[in-house]
């Protein structure tokens, strides 16, 4: 097919190619290696089916079923062309070679790449018709790489089919007996009824043939060149995604003496996973669009941030990867120092601005952890730089002397259950169930009727139960999340202490943010309980029928999912279920379970002010109000608030009532 110097020239493109190709790929993996050790090569086989599901089958991109079709065809169909495009290269290298040598499944693979190359580039045309005739906000326009890669898949698709159909028309006794080939073949019945002679058509078919090869190789080089180098990436990121515990923040080791800093100030104290994230975002947006803080015009967009440390990565590299005493051609460059990221790189308006939700992470398809590393970088400011907003200065404060946000005294901690008759785990060593109150359970006066709700609850289905009383200090989520570990560390390692010193089992938690924290944070610092949220136990007693409610319709609801509840921990359908046995007809959100936007008070936002664009409790409200339903439950004390406050702020207290689950069962609760 090819003569001896088309031989050669496709040798020479190919070893250029690949040249270039790992040349980029090695730059790629030092940057990595730039990164901190991490262990994420446990349990492999959790890893091959998140791998399998995710990557072979796309599940995560078929959350957005249109788009997420559009890509899956792209992808798979350069699946099914991996042969294809081996085999490409051989013919050119040796006539008449044949990957399949002639077997009977080549015809059937064939007429696969036929079909497949048709579905490309539908994929691949209906994708460029929603990045540049659609335009949806989560997309980042103009982009001239994406233009490149539309360009480029479309020149193979076409190359490859017109190719076929000239090699078709040449041999049309072939052609009449490859029955599943029917695109190539219609083509190669149209150039037939042109006349072409046979060395036009060869001509034809040699253009086709090199452009195809070129494209390929072309596409060889830029892929690990440009934001596309996710097509190498994605894999291994989802091979790699993380099996801890999704309420689970890393913990610094702040006894560490060799540690010069703690938290994230420079890019390559990310860890190799982190700066793997960087090289797999697709930039689909999906995480900017589920964010709370990106959709009431706050400066932070999940997206941008990992799109700017990738940037950040790519240009400070080179630098970071001299040994020391090296000097590069641009000797002024090595003299600069590093830049800090906070402030710098990513604003600290964008850091502060994130609620920690888990939207972001929950909803990207390639498994990126946006969240994580915007509080890792906020550790940095507190912990080294002691930049943090005005307000976390009283918070933290009162927490250090006081044990919780509002500084209220800690011996007052039990006061609230004193004219209900709880016992303290001292004077009830053999209590079943410990109620973890937390702090807004025992200081706050609305959350403290949550509280003795709970109480009578408990108290109708005989638990045995007991409190700590002013021995319980705050579980330490808003510290951790607004970047102060070593008070966290502090508060967590208390609490375990005092814990272990009764030989506490099984905890209830009222709080979602103290229920993520003693369920999944504590086990690290030694303090390994059966952690149960107030919802699931309430469900569970009317499962058992430990306690029964009163019959006849209560009307309808709204039920919020709290983040730390829901994408935390998953727990959607308890509270509803509850809720529907007590009577309520439950009106659905457009923004639910897993896409329920956040109340604004996570990652300690609840003690911060909201300066900036739109109150996110506000747009919340409107979302529920325009249901025209009088009544909202909540399970979470942080969402009660924040619910409550937008109302009041909307001027909708009066017409909309709201109610955290225990208040709702316990005012159902049938006479025993």
């Amino acid at each position: 097919m090819l003569g001896v110097g088309g031989k050669i020239m496709l040798v020479l493109c190919i070893g250029v190619s690949v040249g270039l190709f790992l040349k980029a790929i090695v730059f790629r993996w030092r940057l990595l290696r730039l990164g901190k050790s991490e262990p994420r090569f446990d349990h492999v086989g959790r890893r091959l089916l998140n791998f399998f599901l995710n990557v072979l089958f796309q599940k995560s991109v078929f959350e957005r079923p249109l788009p997420g079709l559009m890509h899956a065809l792209v992808f798979w169909g350069f699946l099914v062309f991996l042969l294809a495009t081996i085999n490409h290269v051989g013919e050119g290298l040796s006539e008449g070679f044949s990957i399949f040598f002639g077997a009977r499944i080549g015809t059937y693979y064939w007429g696969l790449v036929e079909i497949f190359a048709l579905l490309v580039l539908l994929g691949i045309l209906a994708l460029a018709f929603r990045r540049y005739v659609l335009k949806p906000d989560c997309l980042t326009l103009p982009s001239n790489e994406s233009a490149v890669i539309i360009v480029l898949i479309t020149i193979l698709m076409v190359t490859y089919l017109l190719g076929e159909a000239f090699r078709m028309a040449m041999e049309p006794t072939e052609a009449q007996a490859d029955q599943f080939r029917f695109a190539g073949a219609w083509i190669a019945h149209g150039l037939a009824r042109t006349g072409l002679s046979e060395s036009a058509l060869n001509v034809g078919f040699l253009t086709c043939w090199w452009l195809h090869i070129l494209a390929i190789l072309f596409f060889l080089v830029y892929i690990p060149n440009s934001k596309h180098m996710h097509l190498l990436a994605c894999p291994f990121n989802e091979f790699f995604l993380s099996l801890k515990p999704k309420g689970e923040l890393a913990t610094l080791d702040l006894e560490d003496e060799a540690a010069e800093s703690f938290g994230v100030a420079k890019i390559n104290e990310f860890t190799w996973k982190d700066l793997l994230d960087l090289y797999s975002c697709i930039e689909c947006g999906r995480c900017q669009d589920n964010c709370p803080a990106h959709l009431t015009d706050k400066p932070l967009s999940p997206k941008e941030v990992i799109v700017d440390l990738k940037h950040h990565l790519l240009e400070i590299g080179p630098r970071l990867l001299q040994k020391p005493g090296e000097v590069s051609a641009d000797a002024q460059q090595t003299e600069e120092p590093v830049p800090t990221l906070p402030g710098n790189v990513i604003s600290n308006d964008t850091l502060w601005a994130c609620t920690t939700c888990r939207a972001c992470v929950e909803h990207c398809p390639i498994c990126i952890e946006q969240m994580p590393k915007i509080v890792d970088m906020r550790r940095y400011l507190v912990l080294m730089e002691s930049s943090f907003p005005p307000e976390a200065v009283t918070v933290f404060k009162n927490m250090e002397t006081n044990s919780n946000p509002w500084g209220i005294g800690w011996a007052e901690r039990g006061n609230w259950a004193k004219e209900l008759g709880v016992k303290k785990i001292g004077d009830n060593p053999d209590a079943e169930i410990l109620f973890w109150v937390g702090c807004s359970g025992a200081f706050d006066e609305r959350n403290k009727k949550v509280s003795a709700a709970l109480v009578k609850i408990m108290k109708a289905a005989g638990i045995n139960f007991a409190i700590l009383g002013e021995e319980e200090k705050c579980c330490g989520d808003s510290a951790r999340r607004l970047g102060n570990e070593y008070l966290f560390q502090m508060m967590a390692q208390e609490n375990v202490e005092t814990l272990n010193k009764y030989k506490v089992k099984r905890i209830v938690a009222t709080c979602p943010h103290g229920f993520n924290t003693l369920k999944n944070e504590y086990p690290r610092f030694g303090g390994n309980y059966e952690v149960v949220h107030h919802t699931q136990l309430i469900m569970d007693l009317l499962r058992q029928g430990r306690i029964r409610l009163k019959n006849g319709s209560s009307g309808g609801v709204v039920y919020h999912d709290s983040c730390y509840l829901g994408r935390y921990n998953d727990i959607y359908d308890e509270p509803r279920e509850a809720l529907k046995t007590a009577g309520l007809a439950i009106t659905p959100l457009e923004r639910q379970y897993r896409t329920s936007l956040c109340c604004g008070a996570g990652g300690g936002r609840m003690w911060l002010e909201e300066t900036i664009g739109t109150r996110i409790n506000e747009m919340r409200i409107k979302e529920i109000t325009d249901t025209n339903v009088d009544l909202i439950a909540t399970a979470c004390p942080f969402c009660l608030t924040m619910m409550e406050d937008g109302l009041k702020e909307l001027n909708k207290a009066e017409s909309v009532r709201t109610r955290d689950l225990a208040e709702i069962v316990a005012e159902k609760l049938a006479e025993s």
